[in-house]
């Protein structure tokens, strides 16, 4: 696994679970991703709109705390931020596939993680791209 680089494609990683959250970054940060740490969607926002920060895509848990969930993240991010790809997971497969029509692309991992499962869907969403 390589280290981060200034083109490394940047993952903003959404979870309320920082055990998890925590995991999932240092196993991207491995596989040569930049990546920045968001407890709710309200520090994902922020993030976001802080300027020079230039994320690629988002990795959200669809259960979040706070007032707005995985859901409301990423329609707020698909209205304001269009070019930002969305990454939605949830802890039963089978509501991550049922709501998966709600969202554009609808989300498509079960937690927990398998993180080589997580680094090829995001190499799929950036059309096959490879994590340098």
């Amino acid at each position: 696994m390589s280290e981060p680089d200034q083109k490394a494609d940047t993952i903003l990683v959404v979870d309320g679970d920082v055990i998890t959250r925590t995991v999932i970054s240092d196993y991207l940060g491995h596989c040569g991703y930049r990546v920045i740490e968001a407890h709710d969607a309200i520090e994902a926002q922020q993030a976001l709109t802080q300027e020079g920060f230039n994320v690629d895509v988002i990795l959200s848990d669809v259960e979040l705390p706070g007032d707005m969930n995985g859901f409301q993240l990423a329609s707020w991010v698909r209205r304001n931020m269009p070019g930002v790809r969305v990454v939605l997971s949830a802890v039963v497969e089978r509501t991550a596939n049922v709501v998966g029509d709600l969202c554009e692309e609808g989300p498509h991992l079960a937690k927990p993680y398998d993180p080589l499962i997580v680094v090829d869907h995001i190499k799929r969403l950036k059309g096959g791209s490879a994590a340098r």
